[in-house]
C-alpha cells in the first residue's frame, strides 16, 4: 500500500489541477494521496469528483505557522472543514497572502528586478499566490535557474533580502483549532534547514503536549541523518511519522510517492479523526 500524505494544486502553488493531480497519483500507483494545498480547501470537491477508482483521496491543508520567528507549516488532516473558528483562521491567512505578495514584487523591484505584480498574478491563477509563484517569476526572468534557488537569503528564504512577513497562526492555536474540527496534525518537514532557522526540538516537544499527532520525516529536505534524529525524537515523544513528496507538479523536482507513510499509521490518523473521512474512489470524471 503507497500512501502520499502531502500535495499541492492549482488551488495553491502546484501545477496540477485537483483533478489531474489525482489521476496522476493513480497513475503513480499511490493507493492514498493527500491533498494539502496551503490554507485553503477549495481543491477539495474537484479532486473528489475526479477521483479514480482504487486512489483514496484524504483531505486537508497545510496551514501556515510562526514561532519565535520561525514560520513553519503544519499538515491539517481530515478536519470539518466548515468548522467557524478553524475557518476564520485560514481566511485570515489567505487574505494576506495578496498584499505579502505585492510586497515582495516591490522589494525586487528595489532591488532592481523587473518583476510586475501581473506577471505573478498570472502565475498564480486561482490559486492562494505565495512566494513559489514569485519564485516562478524569477525562474522566468532568468534571474535564478529554479524556483528552489529562489529561495535563498539572496531573495525570497525567510529574512532574505526581498522576504515579506505575513499573518501565520501560532502553532499551538492551529493544534488547538485543527483538533476542535476533528482533525489531526502533523508538523511538516521540521528538518528543512536550507528553508531558513528550523524550530528547536524543545518546541517540538512543547507542540507534542499539547496535542500534536506526527511529524513528518522522509521527506526531500531532509538528509538521512537529519531523518534519523528525527525518528529517535518522534520516539521519545510518541508522535507519529510521516513521509510525503510535497509534490508541486513541475514547480519542483520531487515526484508523486517519492516518500510514502507506514500503511499502519496512516490507520492511526484515520483512527484518530473525526471530522471528516477518507473518500474512496469511484471512477471519477
Amino acid at each position: 500500500m503507497r500512501i502520499d500524505l502531502h500535495t499541492h494544486s492549482t488551488a495553491s502553488d502546484g501545477t496540477d489541477t485537483p483533478a489531474e493531480l489525482v489521476r496522476n497519483a493513480a497513475a503513480a500507483g499511490l493507493d492514498v494521496v493527500a491533498l494539502t494545498d496551503h490554507d485553503t480547501t477549495r481543491g477539495h470537491a474537484e479532486a473528489q469528483a475526479a477521483l479514480p477508482e482504487r486512489l483514496t483521496l484524504v483531505t486537508g491543508a497545510e496551514l501556515s505557522c510562526r514561532i519565535d520567528g520561525i514560520s513553519m507549516h503544519m499538515l491539517a488532516y481530515l478536519f470539518d472543514p466548515a468548522e467557524p473558528a478553524l475557518l476564520a483562521e485560514r481566511e485570515l491567512v489567505r487574505d494576506d497572502r495578496v498584499p505579502r505578495a505585492r510586497g515582495m514584487v516591490a522589494k525586487l523591484n528595489e532591488l532592481g528586478v523587473p518583476v510586475t505584480w501581473e506577471q505573478v498574478a498570472r502565475i498564480a491563477g486561482d490559486g492562494s499566490v505565495g512566494r513559489p509563484h514569485v519564485a516562478t517569476a524569477l525562474v522566468e526572468l532568468g534571474v535564478v535557474p529554479t524556483v528552489s534557488d529562489a529561495f535563498t537569503p539572496e531573495w525570497l528564504a525567510d529574512g532574505g533580502r526581498a522576504y515579506v512577513e505575513k499573518h501565520e497562526t501560532d502553532p499551538f492555536e492551529a493544534i488547538r483549532l485543527v483538533k476542535g474540527a476533528g482533525g489531526v496534525t502533523v508538523f511538516a518537514h521540521p528538518g528543512a534547514s536550507k528553508r531558513g532557522r528550523t524550530v528547536p526540538e524543545a518546541a517540538i516537544a512543547e507542540m507534542a503536549a499539547a496535542g500534536l499527532d506526527g511529524i513528518e520525516v522522509d521527506h526531500m529536505d531532509h538528509d538521512e541523518p537529519t531523518r534519523a534524529r528525527l525518528r529517535g525524537l518522534a520516539k521519545e515523544l510518541g508522535l507519529l511519522v510521516t513521509g510525503s513528496s510535497d509534490y508541486h507538479g513541475s514547480r519542483k523536482t520531487c515526484a508523486l510517492g517519492e516518500y510514502t507513510t507506514d500503511p499502519e499509521v496512516y490507520g492511526e490518523i484515520t483512527r484518530r479523526a473525526t471530522g471528516a473521512f477518507p473518500v474512496p474512489g469511484t471512477g471519477g470524471f
